[in-house]
């Protein structure tokens, strides 16, 4: 019995050091590891936290994330202009000189407003390609004017569209047929709005609030639209002179907004003083060109803007805008010329006959020059240019010129029209502007 208890006593004696033997074991091997003992997982962490220091709207590289390993506190460069965001809310006013494009994306859906003159299809088709868009879901001619719809084909050479908006489904004019033409080679046709219809664009509507009836004037036939995206909005207004914009006016359409885009490039035929109360907008843009022919944005309406505090960006002067939802809070990007001053109104440039720019212009002078229709004369107090008299056609109403065979006569109440024969410089320092469609 006592051998018995003798060899349990020494088997429990030999499991007991051997585990002693192991606790120890396991000390000196902890204190050999040391701290670096965990330094592929320190690693791990480390490029997890950088992955997510970077921008979801930034591409991730690998160079990227290894300057964050070495730098943490460093904060990743982030450019928008690299690749399109599309899930965003953005509207970008392009640079198409004497005319009107505007594209905007929502939630990867898309819509373009115009395309600016002909001229203007190569940038239209680039703008697109440079940022993914080959697909449209609704593109726009607010009006058949070439420097509206001319270059739309741009954009249907490059994307698809589901549905084109127009106030006309057919014009004589050729940019319009060009138009027409792209839009058949997709088999779409072009459909004419009415005055409170809605159309989705991801998660903003677009709302039509013109015109409200079609009359005898491209302008004033303009497709006026609002985009609402949460509490902010933009109103698109192509050429609509003051006729249209009282009309809108009095259909009691909700037309309060954000963001205006100033209609007719700055023209004193629209952006009445009713209007800009109306729609009471923070932020104005203006899309002209650069030392437009027209004087394009007049004193009258860069006033207005002044007087109201309206912040004022223009084409001419800043080149690309875009303005993006961050948050509900707009933001806003110009291309250029950050401190150009924006309420100093257009120019008419001195051209090769010698004609005086609108600052050299001395006193006002009477001229009668069609029977008892008279239009004011502005003549330089140094140079007198040689005059090249014509016969007009001038709308009192619309304030526009035109040849007498031109379409548009056609169109026109004959209580509207004005006879003159005289210098086209004369009609134009009066104020009036030279017809989109024959161009005199």
């Amino acid at each position: 019995m006592r051998k018995k208890e003798r060899s349990r006593k020494e088997k429990r004696g030999g499991c007991l050091k051997y585990f002693l033997y192991l606790f120890f074991a396991m000390i000196i091997f902890s204190a050999f590891s040391g701290p670096g003992g965990n330094k592929a997982s320190s690693k791990e962490e480390t490029k997890t936290s950088a992955k997510t220091n970077v921008s979801a709207n930034s591409p991730v590289t690998s160079s990227a994330v290894e300057k964050t390993e070495e730098k943490p506190k460093e904060e990743p460069v982030q450019n928008h202009k690299e690749e399109p965001v599309q899930d965003q809310f953005i509207v970008y006013f392009i640079d198409v000189g004497q005319g009107d494009a505007s594209l905007i994306t929502c939630d990867g859906h898309s819509m373009l407003i115009d395309g600016g003159h002909s001229k203007e299809s190569n940038k239209i088709y680039s703008f697109l390609k440079n940022r993914g868009i080959n697909h449209l879901d609704y593109i726009v001619a607010t009006h058949p004017d070439d420097d509206h719809v001319g270059g739309l084909a741009g954009a249907l050479n490059y994307a698809s569209v589901d549905t084109a908006l127009s106030p006309v489904s057919s014009d004589d004019s050729k940019s319009f047929k060009n138009f027409k033409k792209y839009l058949d080679k997709q088999g779409v046709e072009i459909t004419v709005p009415a005055f409170g219809d809605n159309y989705p664009l991801g998660d903003s509507t677009v709302t039509i609030l013109g015109p409200t009836e079609i009359v005898d004037s491209d302008n004033n036939n303009s497709i006026v639209l609002k985009v609402t995206h949460g509490e902010n909005s933009i109103l698109f207004t192509g050429d609509a002179e003051n006729k249209e914009e009282y009309d809108i006016i009095y259909a009691d359409a909700d037309i309060e907004s954000t963001v205006l885009k100033i209609a007719h490039h700055g023209s004193a035929s629209s952006t009445s003083g009713d209007w800009l109360n109306a729609v009471n907008p923070t932020v104005a843009v203006i899309s002209c060109g650069m030392n437009n022919e027209y004087g394009h944005p007049t004193s009258e309406i860069l006033d207005r803007l002044k007087e109201r505090g309206i912040q004022t960006f223009r084409t001419d002067l800043h080149g690309d805008i875009t303005i993006y939802d961050q948050d509900g809070i707009l933001v806003y990007e110009i291309e250029k010329n950050q401190d150009a001053d924006v309420f100093v109104p257009g120019f008419i440039p001195v051209e090769d006959s010698g004609t005086p720019s609108i600052q050299e212009l001395g006193p006002i002078e009477e001229n009668n020059v069609s029977g008892d229709e008279s239009i004011t004369r502005r003549q330089g107090t140094e140079i007198v240019p040689e005059k090249h008299e014509m016969d007009y056609i001038v709308n009192f109403k619309t304030g526009k010129f035109h040849y007498p065979d031109c379409r548009g006569v056609k169109q026109m109440k004959e209580s509207n029209k004005r006879y003159v024969t005289c210098d086209r410089q004369e009609l134009l320092n009066q104020g009036y502007e030279s017809c989109g469609i024959c161009h005199p």
